[in-house]
């Protein structure tokens, strides 16, 4: 057994019998089936809202329950969540949500649900980007390739690279969204997996080049990859939206740049 499989038995194990828990599912990696040995685990509670406060001032007592933890950190992104890390280095997030504050994403899998509170999301599941997220992601590609222009004129080679590095995280779901849909909302964690041999090795070679050194070369690839993507784009963003003519002027802006990249 994976010590991923240890730990969710032996926790879970620990929540079942907190009266407060009234469902354990997971989300992830784990939650998809495709976990491996190097995968973290998200592990869910579901709890009434009212016994919210109260469970949280449980939740290390029950963590601590798979084995002794070396780190952890309490916060809230999407719900309260601690991260830990445990003394074999594997890393647990355990999220606490509500009917209420349950978001509607991803894939999970059940592990116990005796009143059948999870039953009403089961058919929401899936990975897709609505038109607004889609929309949004290439609006972003173009903003990021704007304020990368900014940094590279400036010549400040750091803040170019990392503005560049927005650009591709954006760009990735718009890819997916193009050549793997259903894996859209994974983003840039799950290309290598999913893109198309030909998209992924043009992605890949956009990413040799992105360093302080060489980032116009990458940008000389990245405005040919989003020239050849972008009427596709175009048909698929929100009929309001200024995602593409801001990407057409920055591919105009940057062709200097993608010139220059020809001759480094």
């Amino acid at each position: 057994m994976m010590k991923q499989e240890e730990a969710v038995k032996a926790i879970s194990q620990s929540l079942m019998r907190d009266e407060l828990v009234k469902a354990i599912f997971l989300k992830g990696s784990m939650g998809r089936g495709e976990y491996d040995e190097y995968s973290d685990v998200d592990l869910y509670c579901l709890v009434d809202e009212e016994d919210e406060a109260f469970f949280l001032t449980k939740r290390l007592k029950h963590l601590e329950s798979y084995r002794k933890i070396l780190f952890y950190e309490d916060f809230f992104i999407i719900a309260p969540q601690i991260i830990a890390v445990f003394d074999n280095l594997l890393h647990v997030d355990l999220f606490t949500v509500t009917e209420k504050s349950f978001k509607e994403k991803d894939y999970f899998r059940i592990l116990y649900d005796p009143e059948g509170r999870l039953t009403k999301f089961q058919s929401t599941q899936n990975l897709l980007l609505s038109l607004e997220e889609f929309s949004g992601c290439a609006y972003d590609v173009a903003w990021f390739l704007f304020q990368y222009n900014k940094a590279s004129q400036r010549g400040n080679d750091l803040w170019a690279v990392e503005m560049l590095q927005h650009v591709m995280v954006n760009l990735s779901k718009v890819l997916l969204h193009r050549y793997k849909p259903e894996k859209a909302q994974l983003g840039l964690k799950s290309l290598e997996s999913q893109l198309p041999p030909i998209q992924l090795d043009k992605v890949k070679t956009i990413f040799m080049y992105i360093t302080p050194n060489s980032h116009r070369k990458a940008v000389y690839y990245l405005i040919n990859l989003l020239r050849d993507e972008i009427n596709w784009i175009e048909s698929k963003v929100e009929s309001d939206s200024q995602a593409v003519p801001f990407m057409r002027m920055m591919i105009n802006l940057l062709s200097q740049s993608k010139e220059e990249g020809k001759e480094k």
